[in-house]
């Protein structure tokens, strides 16, 4: 099997600011080696700012445009990332899916901008609540992780993470438990199997939705859980350490 680092991501979302980077940025170059390979990702504003303190972590976006220029008042393309030398990027968190409308297919275009910019794309999938008690979670991820598969094949997930997060467990501080978080990053891991097994064996999935320091372990114990997306918890330098700590 192939081996497979862990990642520890932080998902600030429109919170935080530059005493926030500064304490965090402090906080994870002391931490030293660690297994996990830990990604920032703060609000547009506070890239620079973070990349320019990153020694212990990498930094990412929260999202990105699928255009590479023109009159998009107040989008970020891809190339203006890279130019800041950002390495990954969320793509398709169900905030985007729900509050802006981002479907599949868009989401499947901003996937394959950020790959042939060189970034590396955290692909969101996940169930809302009511998907989940119809029974209806495979299908739904499946046809999130397909997206991108049907339109850019599945070696566009070669170079790629996907981030399993319940929507139903996002910021409201209900959790899967480590075993049904595993019997979902089983599937997904499963399905693209079906396309390539050697890309699903190299493939990180991670976790989100309330990971904390206290569930931490235990999700990250299971074996097709290759770290977190870390929400609330990333906003506390301690929690968020402890965290980066617990694989």
């Amino acid at each position: 099997m192939t081996a497979r680092r862990p990642l520890a991501v932080a998902n600030w979302k429109m919170n935080g600011d530059l005493s926030l980077v500064e304490a965090m940025a402090s906080r994870l170059n002391k931490l030293g080696e660690t297994k996990a390979q830990i990604v920032i990702c703060p609000s547009f504003p506070f890239l620079a700012a973070c990349k320019s303190q990153a020694q212990g972590f990498k930094v990412g976006a929260q999202n990105m445009s699928e255009q590479d220029c023109g009159a998009f008042t107040g989008e970020v393309s891809a190339q203006m990332l890279t130019g800041l030398e950002i390495e990954y990027v969320i793509i398709g968190h169900s905030e985007r899916r729900a509050i802006y409308g981002e479907d599949d297919s868009l989401v499947a275009q901003k996937f394959a901008k950020a790959l042939s910019a060189g970034l590396t794309p955290i692909l969101c999938v996940g169930e809302t609540i009511e998907q989940r008690e119809a029974g209806d979670t495979e299908a739904v991820v499946s046809a999130q992780v397909k997206a991108v598969i049907d339109t850019h094949g599945v070696a566009a997930f070669d170079n790629a993470v996907i981030a399993y997060e319940p929507v139903w467990a996002i910021g409201t501080g209900k959790t899967a438990t480590a075993e049904m978080a595993q019997e979902v990053h089983q599937f997904i891991r499963a399905l693209v199997a079906q396309f390539d097994e050697v890309i699903a064996q190299k493939l990180p999935i991670l976790y989100g939705g309330s990971v904390n320091s206290s569930n931490s372990q235990a999700l990250f114990a299971q074996p097709d859980i290759d770290g977190g997306l870390v929400g609330g918890a990333s906003l506390k330098v301690e929690d968020f350490a402890a965290i980066c700590q617990s694989f």
